[in-house]
């Protein structure tokens, strides 16, 4: 029987709400759902467990982008500049992490510094005298999104450019030590609700929130020991025991010795009836979506390597705690994914395996991957780009859209901001017109022609698997019809055509060609056709004289 850690990590916020509530009604408390308290001073403020080990990262390359979460709305319509400003001032104002920076103590360890809210003003570049604005769109883009935050300085930056009249871009970029996608949705939510409000000269109709993301941060610490660190850490520790496999996906490059963590994306996209037939054949298994992919990739990655222990990242939102819902922070963590498959199962055997190792995941989901990592101390080079695994796999049930603000268009841009966090990271979405995403991936060590080709071998492997899923591991298709008949017939056209003359005559012809060239080398003597043809000769009478025939 589970013990009540596990069923209550596995409670969805509401349940954990109500849940919490009727204890309190009994006069019940408990340290693992105890509400996380809202702090009494600001003085040397921890950082959680994942801001630390991005501040970590950050002093070791302080030029690194990876990290930066950037955003370029194109905004069509009379924009309001000064609604705009309010809007953020008051989103700025109502999470602190948005005015955040991070120090040392005088100890020598990071803590964060939440500076006061101030009125944000937007700086203004002016295109519309530019001759090409679209190409000068582009670069701005390109150095904004590629230019390091010092942690010591503020970790959001808004710029807007002005196209037109009613032509304008924003370009919001934010560290990933303060924000990350889950965040991201809330901004839009607020930017949305809080400028149809002050467009209409009405007040924020938003709720205070009940926490920070510093009281979360402390919350963790204090949470995160004992019998809690203990039960998390002993499956774990079980999961990960022995040695970890390092996934050797053939690359066009080896791994360099220090990863430079530049990177490029690739579109995937599924059609409409391969995604409906992926969504039916999950229900019809009784797993969900992510369980169903995940197992496909892993059987990608299998192939592609040849190794039967394979280790995935994904990652949470990391919000069961229902204080934690509207808050923009660094919540998100990360799960270590490790599936066996030995033994050449079926695809619906390999599925269940995966549902498994999924089950047991997000029962003990609470550790963060920081503290896991620092408990577990993996043997590691500094070709590795993280510990623990080299492949990322995530699955976005929604999208972040775009907001609806009063009045406009509003179209996000897409962007490539030419970075990688892992060697590989299959990010895909389950949208109204099917599923669809992102391959990103490490330049070190991939060619755009390669991902291209797994990307092909991933939806083949994908038909494969719908059209029937009790096909063994082994016998699911990866190549393409056209790699099929190149491999099978194009390169097995072996046939050749061959002259009817011998090997002598076919010499005397080379000769007469090209009798002054060089024929054979030997250190440094060389003969040309002609002396060859001559010794050759010789020799031959020679041989007929002592009756060879």
């Amino acid at each position: 029987m589970r013990d009540l850690y596990q069923q209550i990590a596995e409670l969805s916020p509401d349940q954990r709400a109500l849940f919490e509530k009727r204890l309190q009604q009994k006069g019940l408390s408990s340290v693992k759902i105890s509400r996380i308290s809202q702090r009494k001073d600001s003085d040397s403020l921890p950082l959680s467990f994942a801001q630390q080990r991005l501040w970590f990262i950050q002093q070791l390359d302080p030029d690194n982008s990876a990290y930066n979460v950037f955003s370029a709305l194109r905004i069509q319509g009379q924009l309001n500049v000064a609604v705009l400003e309010q809007t953020f001032t008051e989103i700025v104002r109502r999470h602190e992490t948005l005015r955040t920076t991070f120090t040392t103590n005088p100890s020598g360890e990071p803590i964060q510094v939440i500076t006061p809210p101030q009125p944000v003003t937007l700086p203004i570049m002016d295109l519309t005298e530019v001759s090409n604005p679209e190409e000068e769109v582009q670069q701005l883009v390109v150095k904004e999104a590629q230019q390091p935050f010092d942690l010591t300085k503020p970790l959001l930056r808004l710029t807007l450019l002005r196209l037109g009249a009613a032509e304008h871009i924003l370009l919001l970029t934010v560290h990933h030590i303060i924000c990350d996608r889950w965040s991201m949705g809330i901004f839009v939510r607020e930017m949305k609700a809080l400028y149809e409000a002050f467009v209409n000269r009405k007040p924020s109709p938003l709720p205070e929130l009940p926490i920070q993301y510093a009281d979360w941060a402390i919350w963790q610490r204090q949470w995160l020991q004992g019998q809690v660190l203990e039960q998390q850490l002993n499956y774990w520790q079980k999961q990960l025991q022995g040695n970890l496999p390092v996934l050797k996906l053939p690359s066009d490059r080896p791994r360099p010795v220090v990863p430079t963590y530049q990177g490029s994306q690739q579109s995937l996209v599924l059609s409409k009836p391969l995604s409906d037939a992926v969504k039916d054949l999950s229900k019809k298994e009784g797993v969900t979506l992510f369980t169903l992919l995940l197992t496909a990739f892993n059987i990608l990655l299998c192939k592609y390597t040849h190794q039967d222990d394979i280790i995935v990242g994904t990652d949470i939102a990391n919000r069961n705690r229902v204080e934690t819902e509207g808050l923009i922070g660094f919540l998100i963590n990360t799960l270590v994914l490790r599936t066996s498959l030995s033994g050449n199962p079926s695809f619906r055997e390999l599925l269940h395996r995966v549902r498994e190792v999924m089950q047991g995941a997000y029962a003990h989901q609470d550790l963060p991957f920081e503290k896991l990592v620092e408990e577990l101390n993996p043997e590691r080079t500094l070709s590795q780009m993280t510990p623990l695994f080299q492949v990322k796999f995530d699955l976005q049930l929604a999208q972040v859209e775009p907001p609806e603000l009063s009045g406009l268009t509003v179209i996000p841009l897409a962007f490539d901001n030419g970075t990688a966090k892992f060697e590989l990271r299959f990010n895909l979405s389950d949208t109204e017109q099917g599923i669809a995403g992102l391959v990103e991936y490490s330049t070190d060590l991939f060619n755009d022609s390669t991902i291209t080709r797994m990307v092909q071998h991933f939806q083949t492997l994908l038909s494969g698997i719908v059209a029937n899923p009790e096909q063994r591991l082994g016998e699911l298709p990866l190549l393409s019809e056209a790699e099929q008949q190149q491999l099978l017939v194009e390169w097995n056209d072996t046939e050749t055509e061959y002259p009817n003359q011998c090997i002598h005559q076919l010499f005397a012809a080379q000769v007469e060609r090209t009798p002054d060239a060089v024929a054979v080398v030997f250190q440094d003597e060389q003969l040309t056709y002609t002396q060859l043809n001559q010794r050759a000769n010789q020799l031959a009478h020679y041989l007929q004289k002592l009756g060879v025939k």
